[in-house]
């Protein structure tokens, strides 16, 4: 049967997980440790010009491109979506996370909620996550803490933070990161939720169901 079919070779393919949030709300970092702990989860590396930081390496947290490199590929429609934040593009190819979900791996995006919008509009099954702040106190306390800002740029992400908030309810799931292991509880249970949603365990255990209800 073609429904049938395609019932199948969607519950084949990988999921599409977003995980958004404002800068300092600890999205890197429980990405990080999720991605850490469930080797079925693979992030997308996406492409963007602005400069690597200490520690990041091309290709696996980033490509690192110039402005001229990623405006050719935005203008040959290459990226499935993009954005500039505090002067910077970033973008997500499109071969490549087609590519990552063919092969039944589970992908990630961690993009901000403009590219999430973008990407949902496009892939309308991708599973998305707000990670929010216990409060703005405790996110402007995290930014200070970091030690790389000046006054300037904190006073910048927290109004960006503020306009990034008022999108959460655009998401499929909202995670407050007060505690740092609850958070990554929650989120993993959400990642195994979706894996566990009927249609994807009955293709994937279609013959043991057809025994047990007697069907050969």
């Amino acid at each position: 049967m073609p429904q049938e079919a395609n019932v199948a070779e969607a519950a084949a393919r990988g999921l599409l997980f977003i995980v958004s949030a404002p800068s300092g709300a600890g999205k890197t970092s429980l990405v990080k440790a999720l991605l850490d702990q469930d080797s079925g989860l693979a992030l997308s590396v996406s492409y963007t010009t602005r400069a690597p930081r200490d520690g990041e390496q091309d290709g696996v947290h980033y490509h690192f491109v110039d402005a001229a490199t990623f405006d050719r590929m935005a203008a040959a429609a290459a990226f499935v979506e993009y954005a500039r934040v505090f002067g910077n593009a970033y973008g997500t190819a499109a071969a490549a996370l087609g590519e990552q979900r063919d092969t039944g791996t589970d992908v990630l995006l961690e993009i901000d909620w403009q590219g999430a919008r973008q990407v949902r509009e496009r892939f309308p099954d991708a599973v998305s996550v707000f990670i929010a702040p216990p409060s703005l106190a405790a996110l402007e306390s995290r930014l200070r803490g970091r030690g790389k800002d000046s006054d300037e740029i904190i006073a910048g992400r927290m109004a960006q933070a503020r306009d990034e908030l008022s999108h959460h309810d655009e998401y499929d799931y909202l995670v407050v990161n007060d505690d740092f292991a609850t958070a990554l509880g929650e989120l993993h249970a959400i990642v195994i939720a979706e894996r566990l949603r009927e249609p994807r365990q009955a293709c994937r255990h279609a013959a043991a169901l057809r025994a047990m209800l007697g069907g050969g």
